[in-house]
């Protein structure tokens, strides 16, 4: 992925790092794959206001995403590939043998007319998706089910690729983005490869209109609220508000948000601290 440093010639380009979309093959989504979004401005259904800071944002369309790569044994061929405003990485567009079209997360490095498939006997390449018991060891996937035929839940976003370590009876051990280790049945699809638009996290906005372009209004800091509003709100002059802590009174910093308890953490072999949860 290539980036673009923009000259100063604004006060918004002047530290505004882009990306130059050199992957990018077209503009021009395709309209059979199109659903509409509609905006909420952070209400809920009584019209009030749930979420503060949420509001306008330029108008989009959601691109329908096969997650589920359920098309078995059908080869595709990849017409192009795409930016998606609802998503960090970038979408591949295939066309199937019988005429299909249908969206996926593009891996790192495919290119326009490779073939991609899904299947249980396929090969192990960038952008096959295939039951993790069939994949090699040290293979790096992404887009991985938690139940199968439930569609990829884990490892979506940008850069993102988790490495397959071990493989047991029942499941496969993967090393997640995180540094968790962590047991998936071993019968789940994932995709081989890495999620496109690696630098994603080293580009930067340069102002803040590009966040309310992005729906995100403008956030109000605590310690500058009042007491009735806030936690860390009020005090002579500037002061700091002591511990950070939520709207609610929560700590903002330290604490555990994991249920206590929860039926995964059997799964889950070494937090992504370090720390062993699994006997």
């Amino acid at each position: 992925m290539a980036l673009k440093k923009y000259k100063p010639m604004t006060a918004g380009t002047r530290w505004k790092i882009g990306n130059a979309y050199a992957e990018i093959t077209t503009d021009k989504p395709e309209k059979s794959l199109l659903e509409p979004v509609k905006k909420t401005g952070g209400r809920n259904a009584q019209g009030r206001r749930a979420m503060r800071y949420i509001g306008g944002g330029h108008k989009k369309h959601y691109r329908i995403i096969d997650f589920k790569r359920d098309k078995k044994d059908i080869e595709a061929t990849v017409v192009s590939i795409e930016y998606d405003p609802n998503r960090t990485p970038f979408i591949a567009l295939l066309q199937y043998a019988d005429g299909e079209k249908r969206y996926i997360l593009a891996p790192q490095g495919l290119q326009v007319g490779t073939k991609v498939i899904s299947g249980d006997s396929v090969a192990p390449e960038i952008g096959n998706a295939l039951m993790m018991k069939h994949i090699p060891l040290g293979t790096v996937v992404h887009n991985i089910e938690l139940q199968p035929s439930h569609g990829g839940k884990m490892v979506r976003s940008a850069g993102a690729s988790a490495q397959l370590s071990n493989k047991e009876e029942k499941y496969a051990v993967l090393k997640m983005p995180s540094g968790e280790l962590r047991k998936v049945l071993i019968n789940c699809y994932a995709t081989a490869g890495v999620v496109s638009n690696s630098d994603h996290n080293l580009e930067t906005k340069g102002k803040a209109g590009a966040n309310r372009w992005l729906g995100i209004r403008p956030r109000t800091r605590g310690v500058a609220m009042n007491p009735v509003d806030h936690p860390m709100g009020g005090g002579e002059g500037r002061a700091s508000g002591g511990h950070p802590r939520s709207r609610t009174g929560k700590y903002a910093k330290g604490e555990k948000t994991r249920t206590k308890g929860k039926g995964s953490d059997k799964l889950i072999i070494q937090r992504r601290d370090g720390k062993k949860l699994t006997k």
